[in-house]
């Protein structure tokens, strides 16, 4: 797959839309372990059945190279990897494993993200999904954990700064599990505004409401800890009643979403009621988020999700409405049996915390 499009003139929005895949990532796999290439495999069936993918720009993802993946995760984490691949392979943590293609899978995520962020960036296309694994917002800069090896969207971010001068970026993460590593990156840094909705008390047992950030970035972090069992509704919400204000008082530049499609109802690892459709309006939301701040800016990737159908039309859904906001949603799934709990309190608090009116 190689790098496609023109560059656009300064101003415009760019029509296409593009994502990217890492080949290598077929060679990170543990037999019977949930976070397999069958999750690719699984998503590469329901869009070769819909053909949307020959509609797409592709992007190229290449190796990063070590100075870039440095940028956020400790030289010696790193050498660490590499090594354990190239003994055969081993355990970062009691979930996290390596084999010996993970590292060379890791660092080509990690490239295509970073190509498909440039891409954006430099007008070659409008946005973009990265269908890449393993994923990475669990992993700390001194440590993998949950799966993770690589931060992604902390990667993404940094480039998007070092080499494009943003100075603002909004992360939003949208799973089942805290983003604990994407939220420690940037704990202290008011240049990246995260926020993350997810299930708590679950693992990794961060993300509670009032872990707001620190020092210079005190406040930029925004924490939405659902009981279980919350669905499209607390998640239109919170989405409306926090993350609007909080984007329309930042203004930021570019909007990157660490997506998790386990927070679907009949994933076998959570306890959320989100429906394929519950999906698409968030997502809808976060096209608007960045077409109004952002110049349309928007670069989605992969992370957890782990029932095959839900994954395969979660990512469907996203790549339609990337594509036109106006597209229709399969949703073969249908919506939860069973009835939400309520977010009242949780976000009165939240919004209170964060002075949002």
């Amino acid at each position: 797959m190689g790098k496609n499009g023109r560059t656009q003139d300064k101003g415009t929005l760019p029509a296409a839309t593009a994502y990217t895949y890492n080949p290598p990532e077929r060679r990170h796999e543990l037999p019977g372990h949930p976070e397999s290439p069958q999750r690719i495999a699984a998503i590469n069936q329901v869009l070769r059945q819909d053909g949307i993918l020959e509609r797409l720009r592709s992007i190229e993802a290449t190796p990063l190279d070590v100075e870039q993946i440095a940028s956020v995760h400790d030289r010696e984490y790193i050498r660490l990897v590499k090594r354990r691949a190239e003994e055969g392979g081993g355990y970062l943590d009691a979930d996290t494993y390596i084999r010996p293609g993970t590292y060379e899978a890791a660092i080509t995520a990690a490239g295509g993200v970073v190509n498909l962020t440039d891409a954006v960036l430099s007008g070659r296309v409008r946005n973009g999904f990265a269908l890449i694994r393993p994923p990475g917002h669990h992993a700390l800069p001194w440590q993998g954990m949950g799966f993770c090896i690589f931060n992604n969207v902390a990667i993404a971010a940094r480039f998007a700064r070092a080499r494009h001068q943003v100075d603002r970026i909004l992360i939003v993460d949208i799973d089942a599990h805290h983003g604990n590593g994407t939220q420690e990156i940037f704990y202290s840094d008011p240049g990246v505004l995260y926020f993350s909705t997810h299930q708590y008390p679950f693992y990794p047992g961060t993300g509670q409401r009032n872990e707001i950030g620190e020092g210079p970035g005190k406040g930029y972090t925004v924490n939405i800890p659902f009981p279980y069992h919350v669905g499209d509704e607390g998640y239109r919400r919170a989405f409306d009643e926090v993350l609007v204000p909080v984007a329309e008082r930042y203004r930021p530049q570019l909007v990157l979403v660490s997506i998790g499609y386990d927070a679907h109802w009949a994933e076998p690892i959570a306890q959320m009621l989100l429906s394929i459709r519950g999906y698409a309006a968030l997502v809808r939301h976060l096209i608007e988020l960045a077409n109004l701040w952002s110049r349309g800016r928007l670069v989605v990737m992969l992370e957890g999700g782990y029932h095959a159908q839900a994954l395969g039309y979660g990512v469907l859904a996203t790549l339609r409405l990337l594509e036109d906001p106006q597209s229709p949603i399969s949703d073969p799934l249908g919506p939860a049996e069973w009835p939400e709990q309520p977010v009242d309190d949780l976000l009165r608090d939240v919004r209170k915390i964060h002075h949002l009116s």
